[in-house]
């Protein structure tokens, strides 16, 4: 299942694309990937308890287990309709570590 998740976002990357702080693009499409948003990468939102923060994450980053945890809890909490930037129920510094290769 979760390799199915992972494949969609493989195929969407292009997708992922809106700037919100909130979750209220949720509700909303786009085709628009920003300047930002590089080839070869998507948009994360960490968000959880009110705090937030948008990151680029490089596709290889779909190989790394911790991240693949994340991408599960992503999953079981908003499911696989999301638009725009990926949103993970997690600390933005909780992500900036797997991202920066520490574990928490």
């Amino acid at each position: 299942m979760l390799r199915s998740f992972v494949g969609k976002i493989e195929k969407g990357v292009s997708l992922f694309a809106h700037r919100r702080s909130s979750l209220r693009y949720l509700n909303e499409a786009t085709s628009e990937v920003p300047d930002d948003v590089r080839e070869g990468y998507f948009a994360v939102l960490a968000t959880k308890g009110g705090e937030s923060k948008r990151f680029i994450v490089g596709l290889h980053y779909l190989n790394d287990p911790a991240f693949l945890g994340l991408l599960d809890q992503a999953r079981e909490e908003f499911g696989f309709r999301q638009k725009g930037a990926l949103a993970i129920p997690c600390q933005p510094q909780e992500l900036q570590k797997i991202l920066d290769g520490r574990r928490m």
